[in-house]
């Protein structure tokens, strides 16, 4: 059953709250990269994780794919939060920004995630990666083109 403050939200909100509540079985990147959602509002969400040496480049530094990763979970997931049954998106286009490195020092580093704006058929977002001590570390945009599917979602 429903929250009845949720009655409103966009079928994509409600779907990242039972995801985010564990009411799923959903187990794609965020679990294999030990992200942890925080929060999902309509057109905001926040993940947060920590990471390893696990994750490191062959400079000993985190590798720039675990920033984007956060990146793109948290804007397309803000995105995710505003559609309605029967839409789907995909990124269109993905701009990410490395401010400083990061290491398993870092951690926990938080990603935030917002709609800039969305249409009938595109969703522009934008995205930031904080350190431990609030530190801006990469920063993100993308442009997610909705979809239409049949049938539902």
């Amino acid at each position: 059953m429903l929250d009845p403050n949720q009655m409103s939200a966009p079928f994509g909100l409600e779907q990242l709250r039972a995801i985010f509540a564990g009411r799923t079985g959903y187990q794609g990147i965020v679990q294999m990269l030990d992200l942890h959602p925080i929060s999902a509002e309509e057109g905001f969400v926040v993940f947060e994780g920590s990471p390893t040496q696990a994750v490191y480049n062959p400079l000993h530094v985190v590798h720039g794919g675990y920033a984007e990763t956060l990146l793109d979970t948290v804007m397309g997931c803000a995105v995710h939060s505003r559609i309605q049954a029967g839409q789907g998106y995909t990124t269109l286009e993905l701009k990410v920004a490395y401010h400083r490195a990061l290491t398993d020092a870092s951690g926990p580093v938080r990603a935030e995630g917002r709609v800039i704006s969305i249409g009938r058929r595109a969703a522009f977002a934008e995205g930031g990666l904080l350190d431990k001590d609030h530190n801006l570390c990469a920063s993100g945009t993308t442009t997610c083109l909705l979809l239409n599917q049949r049938g539902g979602a």
